[in-house]
């Protein structure tokens, strides 16, 4: 029915990647034969970041829905690190940067957990706690193409209220060459690392793919690997959070808030990933499909964060305050060494250990007329393995008698740049720097689901419904968490007699400068961790302790509450029409559908009793606690997602989208945890005791639910490759998830177990179930709207005479506004902030250039300030600056296949910059340095 005109170039690009329709009958050898003619006349060989452009252009054009995308001019040709990189090119896609490089992103000024991402169409879980994927994880040099849908349709699984990301590896069988061979080789350079003690400055990075076709076209075999190894660094001070219970430091009459302290440090370390990618194709006939896919990702980061941290600064004298707006922002702060202030010289290991593996087997049946038929099996499994461990020294007049000495320290807070900060003691002197606290606080976590999809369409030939999608999925996800620690020695307060502050020793450490632009903090040590746990060890065996090993602590029950399981069994059922049809004379295509979900979420866990009134339990050493019982609870839902894609063609190059959905995002999976602490307390009723819990998390939560709607205007032009487009977005999100006190609560009805009685201190009392405070994760009804607009703009100016062909922009910008706002009270008072990751202007754009075998270009990121969090002692929400990253990269490629390359990432080394409330509220300054490539591909 549709009639448009688009350019050879654009024609060719579609026929080589761009897929119309994810169950479409597959074509017969007869028309391959003829379409591979056609090509052949046809198709005008250009390679490049341009070329990825317009396949970009064109899978936006042709989508049935609102939705953005990256492709790939070949398998391992993305120049970006990780795909996250990638991704933040994309209108309204930001990215929170993590040792520098984007991993979790957001999209339309919602976070990760709004986030739903999908390889190869099938649900992907995570190394963590989160449903937010780690982009980082994906390598660049094995993706060729991801998808960002904007607007949902029935037939896409559940769970992106922001937006859902597709990744796609290679299906050998569409690859337009018969045999393709890949290589890629590059070296990186970090400009930084010469300031970080132990920092690797050289990098490299490593890929090749095949892909191959055989027995006549009918057999497709696709592998990939890419390699990654990289430093890890950063520079950064870090203010902490302001109280609001502070003192008067300036005799004004009014007390100031002050800041918990700061902390100085150098973060170093290394990043390794490998990844593999796998793919088989069989087309055996017209009628059958068989594939079957691969992928695996290992990703270690071995990390490590030292220098000071300054604690309680309030409990300190304060001296020559200096106050802006209320917050005291420097001054002298002293101790005689007998309060909780104090200047800790700390070395911590920062370092993940995580794999991801993702597998799937699909077989698609056509009758030889109008039905496909689809089934498909998939797994997907994430583990995630962080080290948390650290020391912390303070220094000493005398050591084995715990007698700190007097310390003394002068600090200015600078805004948006680090602090002016000196002491009057110097901390690189074993015989007065006493290891007072060592501890290890691990915290593995295992994700594994499996799902099952029957998929339907049926082609249909009538002016209204070109064809209706329905189908089934089921899956089974289990999260499980195992949190342990280790400790010796206490931060504040004399250790016990049989646990003496340490000696350190001249072989487990070294004396350490700062550099750059911290280079006029004094000078640290760095104490060797491995070397500090054989210390105490040594120490523990002398005593006649066990040694020093992380495990569940049954008298420090925050360890047992963050332990535990989740179950999550979700039956989905779909179904779609297809829509090609007129309203007068106007073309119009889309969909309309509706999915149906039912959950089965449940918690296993243990929950505090108390009293010796649970099951004997023992943890790994054999420890054996009374107070606890194995609990599951949980719950079951059923929602009903219905939506609505319309594109109504204009002209052949102009079109109106419109959308609308109603939309689901469950909690984070660590959310769902049933695990508890517990006391009792008197009850109303005399003589009686009521049951009282405590924990962040609940089994009882609900998802994230939202109605959007989405109205775009898309113009491709005529003469030149390239498109405008402008774009409005409404989300009605109808609550959050916070931490909130219930009272009362009826323990009992929500599937708890609760004593009947309980004897204290001799004394029988009855346990009330239904009266105490549950302090848990609830779902308020504190939502609010999102909303937005999105211009792009890309243009191939091929028009221009000459050279000036070459040129070529693509760009966007974007507006987020919402009225969603949360209370906090890190800056020492009470401050309403807006929806966390919601930056209000948003603007990408790269300027790039072809001319023969060269490419160039350079991108722009730009985000307004927004509100995240800041990781320092504890995470801590804070407001981070606007920010501005530019990357430049050029590229020469020769006729025999050979392709030279020079790539620089952050090119103008931009921080982050965080504050609490007030710019003067000093938060993270922390830079990351520029990063350099250099290398060369070579395709055959």
């Amino acid at each position: 029915m549709l009639q448009f005109k688009p350019s050879v170039l654009t024609l060719a690009l579609v026929a080589a990647g761009a897929s119309m329709s994810s169950y479409a009958a597959e074509e017969s050898k007869a028309e391959k034969d003829e379409k591979a003619q056609e090509e052949q006349i046809e198709v005008i060989e250009v390679k490049g970041f341009r070329t990825s452009v317009i396949k970009s252009l064109n899978v936006k054009r042709f989508a049935d829905t609102v939705s953005e995308s990256i492709s790939a001019d070949d398998l391992g040709a993305l120049p970006d690190q990780s795909i996250a990189d990638a991704l933040t090119r994309l209108p309204g896609v930001t990215a929170v940067r993590t040792g520098g490089q984007a991993s979790g992103l957001n999209i339309r000024g919602l976070d990760g957990d709004f986030v739903f991402a999908t390889l190869n169409g099938r649900e992907q879980v995570t190394t963590g706690g989160k449903r937010a994927v780690e982009f980082d994880q994906y390598p660049s040099e094995l993706i060729t193409q991801a998808q960002v849908y904007k607007s949902q349709k029935a037939s896409l699984i559940e769970g992106g209220v922001a937006g859902t990301v597709e990744l796609k590896t290679a299906d050998p069988l569409q690859n337009e060459k018969e045999h393709s061979f890949v290589v890629n080789m590059r070296g990186s350079f970090n400009d930084q690392a010469a300031d970080i003690a132990d920092a690797e400055e050289f990098g490299n990075r490593l890929s090749f793919s095949y892909q191959g076709k055989y027995l006549e076209d009918t057999l497709g075999v696709a592998v990939g690997y890419a390699h990654l190894y990289q430093p890890y660094v950063a520079s950064q001070f870090i203010g902490l959070r302001f109280n609001d219970d502070s003192r008067d430091v300036n005799g004004d009459g009014e007390a100031e808030s002050i800041s918990e302290g700061f902390e100085m440090q150098q973060k170093g370390g290394e990043d390794t990933r490998d990844g593999y990618m796998g793919a088989i194709h069989w087309q055996p006939n017209d009628n059958w499909s068989i594939k079957g896919d691969v992928f695996h990702s290992k990703f270690d980061s071995e990390n490590f964060a030292r220098g000071f941290r300054v604690k309680s600064l309030k409990n300190g004298e304060i001296r020559n305050a200096t106050v802006q707006n209320g917050s005291m922002t420097g001054g002298t702060v002293s101790t005689d060494g007998t309060d909780n202030f104090a200047v800790f010289v700390v070395n911590d290991n920062d370092s993940k250990y995580s794999s991801l593996t993702s597998g799937a087997f699909n077989v698609t049946w056509n009758n030889g007329d109008a039905l496909t038929v689809a089934a498909d099996i998939s797994y997907s499994k994430a583990d995630g393995e962080f080290v948390n461990g650290g020391t912390r020294a303070v220094i000493y007049d005398d050591i084995d008698n715990q007698i700190r000495a007097s310390e003394s320290i002068d600090y200015q807070l600078n805004g948006l740049n680090p602090a002016d900060v000196s002491f009057d003691k110097s901390y690189t002197d074993t015989a007065t720097l006493g290891l007072r606290e060592v501890g290890m606080w691990p915290y593995d976590q295992q994700n594994d689901l499996i799902a099952y999809k029957l998929d339907f369409n049926y082609v249909l030939d009538n002016d209204f419904i070109s064809s209706v999608d329905f189908g089934v999925r089921y899956s089974q996800r289990e999260f499980n968490a195992q949190r342990s620690q280790a400790g010796y020695g206490f931060e504040f307060g004399d250790n016990p007699g049989n646990q003496p502050v340490l000696h350190l020793t001249d072989d487990m450490t070294d004396v350490v400068n700062f550099g750059g632009d911290l280079s006029n903090y004094p000078s640290f040590l760095k104490i060797d961790f491995n070397k500090a746990v054989d210390l105490v060890n040594q120490q523990l065996a002398a005593t006649g302790q066990d040694p020093f090993t992380p495990t569940a602590n049954w008298d420090n029950n925050w360890t047992m509450i963050q332990s535990g399981s989740v179950n999550e069994d979700v039956l989905a059922g779909y179904v779609q029409v297809n829509l090609n049809m007129e309203i007068g004379s106007l073309p119009v295509t889309g969909n309309i559908g509706v999915r149906v979900v039912n959950t089965d979420q449940s918690s296993k866990g243990l929950q505090q009793v108390g009293f010796g009134l649970g099951e004997e339990i023992a943890d790994e050493k054999g420890v054996i606690s009374t107070d606890y019982v194995r609990n599951e609870v949980g719950k079951t839902y059923t929602d009903y997602l219905p939506s609505m894609n319309l594109n109504f063609h204009l002209t052949d190059n102009d079109q109106i989208r419109f959308a609308a959905a109603s939309v689901m995002a469950r909690p984070p999976i660590d959310k769902l945890k049933s695990g508890m602490g517990s006391w009792y307390d008197d009850s109303a009723t005399p003589g009686y005791k009521k049951y009282n819990a405590w924990g962040n998390t609940s089994p009882l939560l609900d998802p994230f639910y939202a109605d959007q709607f989405d109205l775009s205007y898309e113009h491709y032009f005529e003469d030149s490759e390239g498109a405008i487009a402008l774009a409005l977005f409404y989300k009605d999100i109808k609550s959050f998830i916070n931490n909130f006190t219930i009272q009362p609560f009826d323990f009992e009805q929500a599937g708890f177990i609760v004593p009947d009685t309980i004897v204290d201190n001799g004394v029988e009392f009855p346990v009330v179930k239904d009266e105490g405070q549950y302090q848990t994760a609830i779902n308020n009804d504190n939502g609010g709207y999102i909303r937005g607009v999105e211009l792009a703009y890309t243009q191939i100016f091929d028009f221009l005479p000459g050279a000036f062909a070459g040129l070529g922009f693509t760009g966007s910008y974007s507006y987020s506004d919402s009225e969603v706002e949360f209370e906090t009270d890190l800056s020492g008072q009470s401050l309403a902030i807006p929806l966390p990751g919601l930056s209000e202007h948003v603007a990408n754009t790269t300027l790039f250039y072809t001319l023969e075998g060269f490419d160039t270009r350079v991108s722009m990121r730009y985000r307004s300030e927004y509100v995240s969090e800041q990781v320092a002692v504890e995470s801590q929400l804070a407001f981070f600056d606007a920010e501005t990253i530019f990357d430049y990269q050029a590229s020469y490629a020769m006729e025999n296949g050979l392709k030279l390359l020079f790539q620089v990432n952050n090119l103008t080394d931009e921080p982050n910059k965080t504050y609490f409330g007030q710019p003067q509220q000093t938060g993270t300054i922390q830079t990351f340095g520029r990063q350099y490539y250099l290398g060369f591909s070579y395709s055959m």
